[in-house]
């Protein structure tokens, strides 16, 4: 059995995706000289529908933004305020 396992693809755990994913969309940004973060509506919205999966929450309380320090250095900062476990 541990032969069959070798051949097929691993499953990636759905946070690894999604970092690997947005590496690649900042990546492409940055290449394409892009002055603004223009992704970063559709990247809320995204974000947003993973969490309310597990929980419900308003989009006013999900902020993302995007800082860039230096020319190679951005840092992305996602904030989410979540409810009281009741």
């Amino acid at each position: 059995m541990a032969l069959l396992e070798f051949f097929r693809p691993k499953k990636q755990a759905s946070a690894s995706l999604a970092k690997e994913r947005l590496q690649i969309i900042v990546a492409e940004r940055r290449s394409a000289g892009s002055p603004g973060p223009s992704y970063l509506p559709q990247l809320k919205q995204d974000i947003l529908e993973v969490i309310r999966k597990y929980v419900d929450i308003a989009p006013e309380q999900v902020s993302v933004a995007l800082e860039q320090r230096d020319d190679d250095l951005s840092v992305l900062e996602l904030n989410v305020t979540l409810p009281d476990d009741k």
